[in-house]
């Protein structure tokens, strides 16, 4: 039994034999798709190889397909792939869940134009013998892995070296600010070797998608896809490279059984994500990323996910979309209580090693939250006291916020609320106290921290105080993506219609559900704004990637399609 969705089977046949095998697919589930269930031959114990003729559709959620003028380079078209979260059945007949693991090769014909990159190694290519225009590219990916991480990309592509084990791969339009953005990777990965183990996998490289991309970045081995909203010049790019470089030991090589144990994916990331930004930029700095973090759960778990029972950190995820379910929850709740646990288990030197062996302990494997949960008490076997006094049904299953907040260092942070303090306590007759210089002593990341707290309080700022903030600091002129969410929501919350247009521009530019989704549920908040952000969303959405276009559809409303 396989998942298929919009798959059209051809024939099934047994390759030992060329005995053509009895198969049926069952009725279409709208999410899921079908059923493809295949009648095996005996095999007297006896491996099967199986060969399964198919066409995918054209509508296949996994892929996205540009045309040459959706590309920055106009040349050529585009293809790149998004399987996770069980999309790879649109893609491949397969066993759609992580708790199976497989290795893969793959030969693909494409025109010579066309550059082909896949997760895995890539062993040659060479001029396809029946047709000189095209070539044939092989892979081969020899360590075991979910469906999710099967993936593809196709186009007009070239490379630059940034390390002895690393190319990042983009448009040539990008490819040399790409090249000096990801100077770090090396760096990042030998100090994720120091904390998690041996990286297995031969190569880390990776690629620039086109705007359209729905994510930050996808781990997909040897071949991390990211956001080019990433070319910034700041450490939010850090975070998102030390977050999938990490997710080559907590995800890739050790991934949970199924989308409901999600954080032990995302939850362990985080937490060796930032503690790669602590040896790197120092700790006050990992201190401050997990306590901007808080803030926004806090604003994710009580204002769009309403308590609800989403933000359980183990949800009930049965006939649920796994993509409906997708959030902040399963990254910081998670890093919370490993960040909790290390607090009350002696602190990193004591913590560390326990990370380091449960990655040995569970490689190549798929697993769930009790497995993770009897391995550290049989680790901490000296502490188990400490263990039992932590509210193990409350992390897990109960709703909302953590039931304990970490002290974390916020020096960082002084600056940023004195400086939103200054603007709250201020008369909107007088604001002559405030200047340009305000910002200039700040770095981009406590410039996203200020804007959050203005974001938050519980008096809104008017929007008199809001124009003359624009007036000094330029928000409007900022080209990093972080910065420009938070301060498009500050000015629609204060319903200023001058920025209407910005937030427009903002997600019509780009597709990363991270800011495209807030901006357009604070469009539809606004009814002065409603109707211009559904026409907007209606005229892209055949541009727009379908995880995407689908997730929007829903926060505005609309359906799906």
């Amino acid at each position: 039994v396989l998942d298929s969705k919009d798959l059209k089977i051809k024939n099934v046949t047994d390759q030992s034999t060329g005995q053509q095998l009895s198969y049926s697919l069952g009725d279409k589930l709208e999410v899921f798709g079908s059923r493809l269930e295949i009648r095996l031959p005996t095999t007297n114990g006896n491996k099967l190889n199986i060969s399964i003729e198919y066409d995918t559709s054209p509508e296949a959620s996994a892929f996205q397909w540009l045309t040459a003028d959706q590309t920055a380079g106009k040349r050529q078209p585009y293809l790149f792939s998004q399987c996770q979260a069980i999309h790879c059945r649109s893609f491949v007949p397969c066993q759609d869940t992580p708790s199976v693991k497989f290795p893969y090769t793959a030969k693909i014909t494409a025109p010579k134009e066309i550059t082909l990159l896949m997760s895995a190694i890539s062993t040659g290519s060479e001029t396809d013998s029946s047709d000189s225009t095209k070539s044939i590219y092989r892979f081969e990916q020899k360590v075991p892995i979910p469906s999710y991480l099967i993936a593809i990309v196709g186009g007009d592509l070239e490379s630059r070296d940034i390390g002895p084990r690393s190319k990042v791969w983009s448009e040539k339009e990008f490819v040399d600010a790409a090249a000096f953005e990801f100077s770090e990777t090396e760096t990042m990965l030998k100090t994720a070797e120091d904390l998690c183990g041996p990286y297995v996998w031969g190569r880390y490289d990776l690629l620039v998608l086109p705007p359209s991309f729905p994510y930050g970045g996808m781990e997909n081995p040897c071949l991390t896809f990211v956001t080019p909203t990433l070319l910034a010049g700041d450490k939010s790019l850090a975070d998102v490279v030390a977050h999938e470089i990490s997710h080559s030991w907590t995800g890739n090589l050790v991934t949970n059984k199924n989308p409901e144990h999600f954080w032990l994916n995302e939850g362990h990331t985080v937490f060796v994500e930032r503690k790669i930004k602590g040896r790197m930029y120092g700790e006050p700095y990992r201190q401050i990323s997990a306590a901007e973090r808080w803030i926004e759960l806090q604003q994710s778990v009580v204002d769009v996910l309403k308590n609800g029972p989403y933000t359980k950190l183990i949800p009930d995820l049965r006939g649920v979309d796994p993509d409906d379910a997708f959030s902040i929850v399963p990254y910081e709740k998670g890093f919370t209580l490993l960040y909790h646990l290390e607090t009350i288990l002696g602190g990193p030197d004591e913590f560390e090693p326990f990370l380091k062996a449960y990655i040995e302990k569970f490689k190549y494997k798929s697993i769930d939250s009790t497995q993770w949960k009897d391995f550290l008490f049989s680790f901490f076997q000296s502490k188990v006291d400490v263990l039992n006094k932590v509210d193990w049904d409350t992390w897990f299953s109960a709703v909302g916020m953590p039931p304990i907040k970490p002290e974390y260092d916020e020096s960082l942070a002084v600056p940023c609320q004195e400086l939103c303090d200054k603007w709250s306590a201020s008369s909107d007759s007088d604001l002559s106290q405030f200047s340009a210089k305000d910002i200039t002593m700040l770095t981009s990341n406590q410039i996203r921290i200020f804007l959050y707290k203005v974001l938050l309080l519980e008096s809104p700022l008017s929007l008199i105080k809001v124009k003359k903030m624009e007036e000094l600091y330029k928000f409007n002129d900022r080209k990093n993506s972080e910065i420009r969410l938070k301060w498009l929501l500050l000015c629609l919350k204060v319903h200023w219609e001058d920025s209407i247009q910005y937030a427009l521009k903002f997600v019509n530019e780009q597709g990363r559900m991270k800011f495209v989704r807030p901006i357009y549920r604070a469009l539809y908040a606004w009814e002065g704004s409603r109707d211009t952000a559904i026409k907007n969303f209606l005229s892209k959405r055949p541009e727009m990637h379908t995880t995407t276009a689908e997730l929007v559809a829903k926060d505005l409303h609309l359906g799906s399609s």
